[in-house]
């Protein structure tokens, strides 16, 4: 991610809007392939067309990537790039992500990398587990 400021929806394609609308809208994180299916209605046909638009919506801080999912989320917090810290709770049983930043643990592991020589482009952390409202049934 570039670290500049989100662009302006107006800014986006016509599939890049799609795309990110469909993420947007969606409760849980979606594939690449499952945003294909949820779009075929609007003319998407091949899963290139889905990452060409993710891969721009990544880049330009509109969604992030779960690696741990293999998924897509659409980005709810606008300064979670000037952060340096992306950070999310993945609930394993409704799939509810919420997206977080904690300034403690930036700068703990900022001091971490400073120790260490090491140049740190970016940050995610994923946590796994139950979220609230699934830790109480």
């Amino acid at each position: 991610m570039s670290g500049s400021a989100p662009m302006p929806i107006k800014a986006l394609t016509k599939n890049q809007s799609l795309v990110f609308d469909a993420l947007s809208d969606a409760q849980t994180p979606l594939s690449a392939y499952t945003i294909l299916d949820r779009l075929r209605d609007e003319g998407f046909r091949a899963p290139l067309q889905v990452y060409r638009a993710l891969e721009k919506l990544l880049d330009i801080g509109l969604v992030h990537r779960l690696e741990s999912l293999n998924a897509f989320v659409a980005c709810s917090h606008a300064r979670c790039h000037a952060s340096g810290l992306i950070a999310f709770a993945i609930c394993e049983l409704c799939g509810q992500v919420s997206e977080f930043s904690d300034a403690a643990i930036s700068k703990r592991l900022g001091q971490w990398a400073d120790k260490n020589s090491f140049a740190v482009e970016k940050t995610v952390i994923e946590i796994r587990g139950a979220c609230a409202i699934c830790n109480v049934e």
